[in-house]
């Protein structure tokens, strides 16, 4: 059991590190919040995005178990969210030849988000449509992998984690860089990640899709 929660947590931190690493506005809010606060905003914004994710995960988990039973919702999943992780993996790697983020801290001005980091990584999670896309198809495809299944809301809880630790870790260190103020990822470092990350969602994208056709053709 423990070694089938921990491919669960290790699967769903590379796909969630996939999307982490995307220039996005969530990045944007934590380079600007780390020049105010220092690392923590990392952190902090991060637990903001992870409470808004929690609630997301368990009204997915509420309808799971029932809607999930049938092959025909297993099918349209299976290909739906097999075709968005492929869509996702050539945008990755796109990312990686042509673009990064600049991790130098950003002296701009505008408004605070009203209660800081914490608040601020929930409207702005929210209020980005790729997030909302993104839990409808990748994370409920992710969650129907594995749930409901022989682990039950032990799996949902390994997705969950997974997930979460890897804004954790990008948006901390990312956070870090900044407030020490030196740019301690390079390009081809970025590059490296982000196509490592592509491959192993061609991948998965790969195994969905595959799963989805098995279970049409019967």
């Amino acid at each position: 059991m423990l070694e089938g929660l921990a491919s669960a947590c290790a699967v769903s931190f590379v796909v969630g590190l996939s999307g982490a690493l995307s220039p996005g506005p969530l990045l944007a809010f934590t380079i600007r919040e780390a020049t105010r606060k220092g690392w923590v905003a990392g952190p902090l914004t991060s637990a903001g995005h992870a409470l808004l994710e929690l609630v997301v995960v368990v009204l997915l988990t509420l309808g799971l178990g029932r809607f999930f039973q049938g092959e025909t919702a297993r099918a349209v999943i299976g290909l739906v969210g097999g075709t968005v992780i492929l869509w996702m993996a050539w945008g990755t790697v796109q990312t990686a030849l042509r673009e990064r983020p600049d991790f130098r801290p950003q002296q701009e001005p505008g408004q605070r988000k009203a209660g800081g980091p914490v608040l601020g990584g929930v409207f702005v999670s929210v209020s980005n449509p790729f997030w909302s896309l993104w839990w409808l198809t990748i994370g409920a495809s992710l969650l129907s992998r594995y749930y409901p299944g022989p682990w039950g809301l032990w799996a949902v809880g390994a997705v969950y984690f997974g997930h979460i630790l890897s804004d954790f870790v990008w948006y901390s260190g990312v956070a870090l860089a900044v407030s020490a103020g030196r740019r301690v990822m390079t390009r081809p470092v970025y590059a490296g990640i982000l196509l490592a990350c592509g491959g192993f969602l061609a991948y998965m994208g790969g195994l969905f899709l595959y799963t989805g056709v098995r279970t049409v053709l019967g």
